[in-house]
């Protein structure tokens, strides 16, 4: 059975590795175009072309996935099934071709999460279990009859990062599980109406900058949540200002929530300049124990205090 994979960062490189690793032959890789990064905007490979380089893979990077060039160029592969993981949308013309279809690995239990952050949104809302799933491609995005699924339990403190390894793991399992599966015609897929039965349905769209400053007039489980499930990327962002005009952007990576009632309006800064600095919520304060100052590395919150002292008052918010 010849495979023909699609992917991009690290956690589709996983499962390339994987399904190379359990003895499916790859007939080709597609991933991104390379693009310049970083400040010295040098050219970097994407995660999955650099494990389709170190296999010695035929590599296809197209700008458009509905040139004719490339269209004809997957064809001439003759692959029976396409792998789809962390990649873009695919066109019709693409995801049809193959004899026994196209499957993508999704981060969470479809169809809760549809969208392209469902492990940090799941963590955001304080969810306590999500999982991966395997489905069919459709005119749709992530709305494909389901293959398999698999439920993970989400830890309290768990980060968005450290979610992101387990699933990436067990993702390789699971991947490889799948093409057992159809290769072997022991496959019943499920509609995603039939797995809803009437639930409400919470979505995972792209994340944006402006959702990352945390709202400090919101109780400190949400914002508890809000900061690990941004945590180590795209990271929780806040600007303090003192009242003499200061202004300090900070990434937030790490927090503890202090519950109770405090004196203080909300977004408050307190502070010893020594071991701690939190911050007043709706209903207590989140003290801040790993951040990150523009221009400088993280760090833990009391080494932070050392080279900064807050002199009178200060004020959290965008």
């Amino acid at each position: 059975m010849k495979i023909i994979y699609f992917g991009t960062p690290e956690f589709a490189a996983s499962q390339l590795e994987a399904i190379l690793q359990a003895g499916y032959e790859v007939a080709a890789v597609v991933t991104m175009p390379d693009k310049p990064a970083g400040r010295g905007k040098k050219i970097q490979f994407s995660e999955v072309k650099k494990t389709a380089l170190e296999h010695q893979l035929p590599l296809l990077q197209p700008e458009k996935l509905k040139d004719p060039d490339f269209l004809q160029e997957l064809e001439s592969f003759q692959a029976d099934l396409f792998i789809v993981v962390a990649f873009r949308m695919l066109p019709a013309a693409v995801w049809k071709m193959p004899r026994l279809g196209t499957f993508n690995l999704h981060a969470s239990l479809l169809p809760q999460y549809r969208g392209a952050a469902p492990i940090n949104h799941a963590i955001i809302n304080g969810e306590t279990v999500t999982g991966l799933t395997t489905f069919f491609l459709n005119e749709e995005i992530d709305k494909g009859a389901v293959i398999l699924q698999e439920s993970v339990a989400i830890r309290p403190d768990e980060t968005a990062g450290e979610l992101h390894d387990t699933l990436m793991h067990l993702g390789n399992r699971m991947v490889v599980e799948t093409i057992r599966r159809i290769e072997t015609n022991q496959i019943q897929p499920i509609t995603q109406e039939a797995l809803a039965q009437g639930a409400v349905l919470k979505e995972a769209p792209k994340i944006f900058k402006d959702f990352c400053y945390i709202p400090w007039e919101k109780d400190c489980k949400a914002i508890y949540n809000l900061i690990r499930g941004l945590s180590p990327y795209p990271a929780a962002h806040t600007t303090l200002r003192s009242d003499t005009g200061e202004v300090l952007e900070l990434k937030v990576y790490a927090s503890e929530m202090e519950l109770g009632q405090p004196m203080e309006p909300c977004g408050t800064v307190v502070t010893d300049n020594k071991t701690f600095l939190k911050i007043a919520a709706k209903d207590g304060f989140i003290h801040l124990t790993t951040v990150q100052q523009a221009g400088k590395k993280a760090m833990e919150t009391a080494d932070f205090l050392r080279g900064l002292h807050f002199l009178g008052a200060w004020k959290a918010g965008k």
